[in-house]
């Protein structure tokens, strides 16, 4: 029998991801804190062991170099300041020290479930009675990109659990699954597109192999059938007359050249804005008028340098393989939508400083973390009549 803290801890963990995908920021780190509390308070009373996979040793160097690219900043304030978004990898092991038995983890998934279908009937039913043609819906999000990049991380591990799970549950979250698609094509954010079609291609590679070959064929039809506002986004990323891709280039450009110039820690987190106004760096005015440079790995390298990045690239490299590894060891699902949603997001940040937006971050650090549960190893872990 669970003690009163084993459950008030397992409690504010569940409500920190009903609120993952549908909720504010805020109210998902507020139920995080409470749940890193008394997970504190479980390792005093040696209930818990502070456990964590390999990634997230190279997650905790980036949080110390962010720290010291901090102390140098351009200024040092903003920087701290937005520092305290570190405190999300422990996201990591809290998740680890919930997620105990199969229940906990039937519980976690109920909760992002009810927690996607809260978003998307509110996203889609804000598309159908009250957006504009071609509006971009960013549903409970303070961005539409932002909103994309929750949807994308979100329907790339439905399709693990789609595709080796089994039952009603399956049902369930192939409804997800449609609902979170629909919602992210209104969003009209084509990395977060992008970003779903390789999350498709590596799902399908681990559940049918073969069945790759119909991937073109289903992304040529799914265009045919498209609205046309959807077609013209899509012919649009091809074009050097599109004002955003031009931007995204003159990004690339000038973020390298800030990391020359700041070397080696960067501008400091969250600066780079107050940067790259400078007309030695060749932003045009629309380019100016955003407050980063669309790209995980030049956003980072400019801000915080060539260190900072590599831990974070050891952050993705780690993952993947250890994803990889249970993937092929492990026909349940997690670990392929786990690595389905890295993928996606991965995809999507060359394109977008996703690693920015904290409610994708939190997100996807506890969908990474789920297949890595060591309950998960033992005896509860799925029976075959489940598979």
């Amino acid at each position: 029998m669970k003690n009163i803290v084993e459950r008030a801890f397992l409690g504010a963990f569940l409500l920190a991801v009903l609120s993952s995908v549908a909720a504010s920021i805020s109210l998902e780190q507020s139920f995080l804190a409470v749940a890193a509390v008394l997970g504190i308070v479980l390792l005093a009373q040696k209930k818990r062991r502070f456990e964590v996979p390999p990634f997230f040793w190279p997650l905790l160097a980036y949080a110390g170099l962010s720290l010291l690219s901090s102390a140098f900043s351009v200024n040092p304030a903003v920087s701290f300041k937005d520092s305290r978004e570190l405190t999300l990898f422990l996201a990591v092991p809290i998740t680890l020290a919930a997620v105990r038995r199969r229940i906990d983890l039937e519980l976690v998934l109920g909760a992002m479930l009810v927690s996607s279908f809260v978003n998307t009937f509110h996203a889609l039913g804000y598309q159908i009675l009250t957006a504009a043609p071609g509006e971009r819906v960013e549903g409970f999000m303070a961005h539409y990109m932002t909103q994309a990049g929750i949807l994308a991380v979100f329907a790339a591990f439905a399709l693990g659990i789609i595709l080796f799970r089994r039952g009603w549950i399956r049902i369930a979250w192939a409804a997800g699954f449609v609902l979170a698609v629909g919602a992210l094509f209104v969003t009209y954010t084509r990395s977060s597109w992008i970003g779903m079609g390789i999350a498709l291609c590596v799902v399908i590679f681990f559940w049918r192999p073969k069945a790759l070959v119909l991937v073109p064929i289903l992304a040529g039809l799914a265009f045919l059938v498209a609205p046309q506002s959807i077609k013209s986004r899509v012919v649009d990323a091809f074009t050097s007359r599109n004002i955003s891709n031009t931007a995204r280039v003159q990004y690339a450009k000038a973020g390298l050249k800030i990391a020359v110039d700041y070397l080696p820690l960067g501008t400091g987190p969250d600066t780079v804005e107050m940067v790259f106004q400078n007309p030695k760096y060749g932003l045009g005015e629309f380019a100016k008028r955003n407050v980063h440079l669309h790209s995980n790995v030049v956003q980072i390298l400019a801000e915080r340098g060539p260190l900072t990045l590599a831990a974070w690239l050891a952050f993705i490299v780690l993952a993947f393989a250890g994803l990889w590894k249970l993937a092929r060891k492990r026909p349940d699902g997690l670990a392929a939508g786990a690595l389905a949603a890295l993928s996606a997001f991965f995809v999507a940040g060359f394109f977008e400083y996703n690693f920015g937006d904290s409610e994708i971050t939190l997100l996807l650090l506890i969908i990474l973390s789920l297949p890595f549960s060591n309950g998960l190893d033992k005896k509860e872990r799925f029976s075959k009549a489940e598979r």
